[in-house]
């Protein structure tokens, strides 16, 4: 070969990984090359083992012609033309060019390469291949392959970095490994698959006369012969560039399930005009004429949209373009990019446009807001990187590598502007279902399995449960904690539990996953886990165990899991939840992350959870939503809740636990109390100093549980994460967050310390736990001490990087040692050369560069030895190195190289180490998480209008003795105030039910808009804010622990669901009677009024009967059927109550009320709705004739006669029941249907009364 043939390219297969996406909205030309030899061999003695078959690539046949290797001989001018494959023995590689020329005299042949780079070579004594040309006419196209949607590719480049991003074309090492490696591993759900097309290969054609710099690109011969090469990258500039940083968009498609593939991204005004033409003749196939990677038109049954075929015509058409030191966006991207991200197009004809490094994070937390999925490509290598993997690997290549570093959507993103100012969690779903048993599939029983992911606060909640048609666990669940995006297994789910995902979510981002192979099941999902962690989950505890410290273990992972797997199929459903969330992660590049630092905490309602004893109240999604406990009615906002009334936390994380307990209350007895003896501590006038300057101190935190995690993520060695080139000062904001977390947590040790002190002046149990060093509080001041010593925090702040102390790190320590040792050996050489010439004044001195050079007097030259070398003089002095200061020089310069190594990556061990005692510092978190929200509750009652008290909570009941009771004295409303209603306007009332005096049921009368529905509200978030532990607004308040609250009020249909109000109504209903006990309490608010009044009468009966006498639990039932007053007027377990108002005479007779908002014993015999209407504003002749009509239907009503039993009989046929009681064949009121059908029509026999079927009078 040529001697003067440059190096091979060495190209990693890292590259490949960011071609694969980019390539598609490339514009630049193709170079795309046939194959020679399926199976080359650099060597003739190994022609069965290829380099191909040790990377297990795909054997693919290209092309109708085999080319053959040409035997030694000479060539001529009658190959000038000709198409010619030369092989390069040190890049065991084939690369393609044409013969342009030949040199008689030398008998050289020039040939140009398909990247335009020429080489003189003597074909006869080359390896060589002549390439057939109908080999030209055919090709491999590759077709895009979408996991979830459309691809927005931004860029970025660094001219200093590189000689030509333009150059970057196909060939890399691990092209053609598959496609599945690709996108399970690095793509997250993109990827780019090759197919053979019928015509034949598709040949590299390079544009001439434009600004990029053809380079050839080179790769393995095995390569060549397996694979085609790939488009050229040019989209990412064409001129002498490099350093492309990348960010890929999908934007998903939350109301269809799926994410949409973006390809109608509409253009107008200027951008239409500008780039509508263009776009409609390149992207031609995006139309009626798309296809799916088999070729599949949407129409057909096996379509899959999730890939896209791409014509021979458009890869060989791309175009470059010239970019800068930015983030860009290209094609369809940059109409992305203008519309949601207000960027200006650049020049040119190709859509183009990006941003600074600096603003990257604040557009990439806007894309991911707004539902796209952000890929991030960054550079991986610098470009002296780059020189010396050329030198050590022979390579020619001019691009720095790039690699996918984050895979950003709303349920993965971890930090952010926005973010910072939301304490809010944005939980990431995974949710599997499964029948129960054959006998229950009928009746809609399923098991749920559910894993909940908060990626910025390390979180992770798993558990499955037992779900009824309803699906009320799975909507409590959503309710509570709002998932921002789900993940799902295609095609499992039941019709009712895509309901639930769509009737209880804020429209959230949907992911849907192949099951097993993507979402995985429960023995592949610990297998993966096992794999990760290269141990068993028993082994994996009893490491933890050893290296816990004292620290609790219980929310590790491997505890978690044990706990699933030994529960066989108690446990399946979630661990195939974690499974799918797993995969998902992987292709984030989170999975490792979440596996080693997140919390793993069991769901609430998991069935696997021992629930002998039940630790919480239940708040199903109807009492969350009409109580208004977390978000409000109106537009889904914190303003007018219970949450925004308890929230006067200082510290994002104390907010969020703060939400738990109240979506959440508590329920044992014991733990209440506990909660209370905290809460009143802190009431306490003696420890209100200290709880001030708790806040005080805690009020400059940032969230330090997402700033934790972030730590923690940055310590972990996420695949490609840590090695991304910036070009903003990175580093500094890294150490920034670093020591700003140190400081954190030192401000949270020593806060919590400073409570510590006050011990002696409480009982509380709950208090001393957190509050004791190795028990609540981990002892974490020696670890503190350790990285205060190692590096001055102030001193690094300002220099922008660490300086160690001595003992911080071993590595440089032994850097530094090593440095000492070498100059000590320099000095004792010094002084054996004093010795040896005999003259003390010889000594070190340091001439320009070089350094260490023995100066002696001239006088003594006659005795320097032969083997001492010369370097410099000045007047009456010689300079010279000896052999040894020499090789101590090249030692001291490796050394101190070595230091500064070591001093560089200090700051990632100290993070490291810093992230080994991760326990510790969550604990400390939630230790001062739950003091915050402590003294939060202790000031909320501050706020309160009127009276506050401790409530007294009972035991509970464990038989039918000794009855429920919740008893009121001058109870106010813990929201309502004079900020809203003006001071002293709202009025107390005394609140009576259950126990041994008092009936179990309050029926509540009286006129419209006279405080029914709110003292219904009222008692709930009583209820609620005694087990949470707080003070209730009365003068006194007492309790037996209510194990859950169903609330039925207000009128609201789910038409995405197929319910109508009413049917909403007695759904809510059905799920109330089928799951109430005696410890419940019941609010019902005007049940039956969505039909017929004499429909909705007996249904409302018939439900009240039925929580009276069969259930016997704790409720509140407002009506104005004042049929039901009458009828357990007399009934001593229904207390019959009314709304007081005074009645008086306005104009021209109609009656006009006062509310006075007092309740009162006894029924109201009207509900005054016409004056409702005078209120609302109906003019006055209709309420004149409102009146006449209301005082003739309530004589009229008096007087009727039913008609005696076998009338009623002989008149009504079956198919006349009214369509109220007609619920059988409706699978979601099946439980009304089995509890509640059977009271009424019993009640409607005893009454003699169906709807439509009265005699006149």
């Amino acid at each position: 070969m040529a001697s003067s043939r440059r190096l091979s390219n060495g190209r990693s297969p890292a590259v490949k990984q960011q071609r694969q996406i980019t390539s598609f909205f490339t514009p630049g030309k193709n170079s795309i090359s046939p194959s020679p030899n399926p199976n080359p061999s650099p060597s003739p003695k190994n022609e069965t083992s290829t380099p191909q078959e040790k990377r297990k690539k795909p054997l693919l046949v290209i092309g109708p012609t085999t080319p053959t290797i040409s035997a030694a001989k000479s060539y001529s001018g009658e190959v000038v033309g000709r198409r010619v494959r030369v092989f390069w023995p040190l890049d065991e590689s084939w690369y393609e060019g044409c013969v342009r020329s030949f040199d008689e005299a030398s008998g050289k042949h020039v040939v140009q390469y398909d990247d335009a780079e020429e080489e003189t070579l003597v074909l006869g004594k080359e390896r060589i291949e002549w390439v057939a040309e109908e080999e030209g006419s055919g090709g491999r196209l590759r077709r895009l392959r979408r996991k979830s949607g459309f691809c927005v590719m931004l860029a970025k480049d660094d001219k200093s970095s590189d000689e030509g991003v333009g150059e970057d074309d196909e060939n890399d090492e691990d092209w053609g490994k598959g496609v599945e490696e690709t996108s399970d591993e690095d793509l997250g759900g993109i990827g780019l698959e090759e197919e053979e097309k019928e015509e034949g290969l598709v040949m590299s054609r390079r544009a001439k006369g434009k600004s990029l710099e053809s380079k050839k690109r080179k790769s393995r011969g095995a390569e060549v012969s397996g694979v085609v090469k790939k488009a050229k990258a040019d989209g990412f500039g064409g001129a002498k560039s490099g350093a492309v940083k990348s960010v890929v968009f999908d934007k998903i498609d939350s109301n269809r399930g799926h994410a949409s593939h973006g390809f109608d991204v509409s253009l107008s005004g200027d951008a239409a005009e500008r780039f509508g033409g263009r776009e409609a003749e390149k992207f031609r196939f995006l139309g009626e004429r798309r296809k799916d990677a088999n070729r599949r038109c949407p129409g057909d049954v096996n379509y899959d949209p999730r890939t896209l075929y791409l014509p021979h015509d458009f890869l060989k058409d791309l175009t470059g373009g010239q970019m800068g030191k930015f983030y860009e966006l290209f094609e369809m991207d940059a109409h992305v990019g203008a519309r949601e991200l207000d960027l200006q197009y650049m020049k040119g004809e190709q859509p183009h446009c990006g941003f600074p490094e600096k603003n990257f994070s604040l557009n990439l937390e806007k894309l991911a807001k707004k539902g796209y999925r952000v890929l991030v490509i960054e550079q991986t290598e610098t470009p002296e990187q780059l020189d010396l993997r050329r030198k050590e690997m022979g390579s020619k290549d001019k691009v720095v590598k790039r690699e996918i570093c984050a895979v950003v959507t709303r349920g993965t993103l971890t930090e952010g502007e926005l973010l910072s100012t939301n304490p809010d969690s944005a939980y990431l779903m995974s949710v599997m279902e499964r029948c129960q048993t054959p006998e229950n599939q009928n009746e809609g029983v399923v098991i749920i399995g559910v894993c909940m992911v908060d990626v910025s606060t390390n979180r992770c909640l798993l558990g499955q449960f037992e779900d009824n048609m309803e699906r009320q666990c799975l909507c409590s669940i959503l309710s509570e904690l709002r998932p921002v995006e789900i993940i799902k297994p295609s095609n499992v789910l039941s019709s009712e539990t895509e309901g639930a995902l769509i009737k209880h979510t804020r429209n959230p981002l949907i992911n849907n996953l192949i099951p097993s192979l993507e979402f995985w099941d429960a023995e592949k999902t610990i297998a993966e886990v096992e794999k990760i962690y290269g141990q068993s989950l028993a082994e994996m505890k009893d490491d933890l165990m050893a290296e816990s410290d004292g620290v609790e273990t219980a929310g590790c992972l491997a505890d978690i899991l044990l706990k699933l797997v030994n529960s066989g199929e108690n446990g399946s459903s979630a661990l195939s939840a974690f499974g799918g969330c797993l995969y998902y992660l992987r292709q984030a590049f989170l999975d490792e992350t979440i596996l080693r630092f997140a919390k793993f905490e069991p769901l609430p309602c998991s069935g696997f959870i021992n629930t002998c004893q039940k630790t919480y109240m239940t708040l199903d999604a109807a009492a969350l939503e009409n109580l208004e406990i977390l978000e409000n009615n109106k537009n889904g906002g914190p303003s007018g809740t219970l949450f925004a009334q308890l929230d006067h936390c200082v510290t994002a994380f104390g907010k969020r636990l703060l939400r738990g307990w109240i979506s959440r209350p508590l329920y044992h007895k014991e733990s209440i109390i506990d909660r209370q003896d905290a809460i009143a501590y802190f009431k306490d006038a003696a420890a209100q100093t200290p709880a001030l300057q708790f806040r005080k101190e805690l009020s400059r935190l940032s969230d330090m549980e997402r700033l934790l995690a972030r730590i923690f993520a940055s310590s972990e060695a996420r695949r490609n994460a840590n090695k991304a080139i910036f070009y903003e000062d990175v580093g500094k904001k890294q150490l920034q967050e670093f020591i700003t977390a140190l400081q954190g947590c030192q401000t949270m040790a020593q806060a919590c310390s400073s409570l510590s002190n006050i011990l002696h002046s409480t009982d509380s149990k709950l208090l001393h736990h957190m509050l004791t060093p190795g028990k609540g509080l981990p002892d974490v001041q020696p670890v503190l001490k350790h990285f205060k010593d190692a590096f001055d925090w102030s001193d690094a702040v300002e220099l922008g990087h660490i300086v160690p102390h001595e003992g911080a790190d071993a590595e440089y320590d032994a850097a530094c040692k090593s440095v000492l040792e070498i100059e000590s050996t320099l000095t004792r050489h010094l002084k054996e050369q004093q010795r040896v010439l005999g003259d003390a004044s010889i000594n070190y001195v340091t001439v320009g560069k070089e350094s260490y050079l023995l100066e002696v007097p001239e006088s003594l030259r006659g005795s320097i030895p032969s083997d001492y070398e010369l370097r410099s003089s000045k007047k009456g002095y010689f300079r010279y190195w000896t052999p040894e200061i020499k090789k101590l020089l090249t030692e001291l310069s490796h050394a101190e190289s070595e230091k500064e190594s070591k001093l560089k990556s200090i700051m990632q061990r100290l993070i490291g180490h810093f992230s080994e005692y991760h326990p510790k510092w969550k604990q400390l978190v939630s230790t001062t998480a739950a003091l915050d929200a402590l003294i939060s509750l202790a000031i909320a009652s501050d706020y309160y209008e009127g009276p506050t008290c401790r409530p007294t909570i009972t035991e509970i009941p464990c038989s039918g003795e000794v009855l429920p009771c919740l008893s009121a004295k001058c109870l106010g409303h813990p929201i309502l105030g004079s900020d809203s209603l003006g001071k002293g306007s709202f009025i107390p009332n005394d609140v009576s039910i259950g126990g041994a005096e008092h009936a179990n049921f309050i029926l509540l009368t009286g006129p419209n808009m006279g405080g029914k529905s709110t003292l219904l509200r009222q008692v709930c978030l009583a209820v609620i804010l005694a087990q949470l532990g707080a003070d209730v607004p009365a003068e006194s308040f007492e309790l037996s622990p209510v194990d859950r609250i169903f609330v039925r009020m207000g009128a609201r249909d789910h038409i995405m669901t197929g319910q109508s109000t009413f049917l909403t109504e007695l759904t809510e209903t059905a799920s109330m009677l089928s799951s109430a006990t005696v410890n419940s309490l019941v609010a019902l608010d005007e049940l039956g009024r969505g039909t017929s009044t004499s429909d909705g009468q007996a249904i409302a009966e018939s439900v009240l009967d039925y929580f009276v006498h069969k259930v016997q639990c704790r409720g509140m039932f407002s009506t104005h059927y004042h049929r039901l007053a009458v009828d357990y007027e007399k009934d001593p377990k229904v207390s019959l109550c009314h709304m007081a108002c005074q009645v008086g005479k306005g104009i021209e007779d109609v009656e006009e009320v006062t509310f006075l908002y007092r309740l009162t014993p006894g029924a109201c015999p009207k509900s005054y709705g016409v004056n409702v209407a005078r209120l609302a504003g109906i003019p006055q002749t209709v309420l004149q004739k409102a009146a006449a009509k209301s005082t003739e239907f309530e004589a009229s009503y008096g007087k009727r006669e039913y008609m005696s039993e076998g009338d009623l009989e002989s008149h009504v046929k079956d198919d006349e029941i009214s369509d109220c009681f007609m619920l059988k064949e409706h699978q979601t009121a099946q439980g009304f249907e089995e509890f509640c059908i059977p009271a009424v029509l019993h009640t409607m026999e005893s009454h003699n009364v169906h709807a439509g079927r009265l005699k006149p009078p």
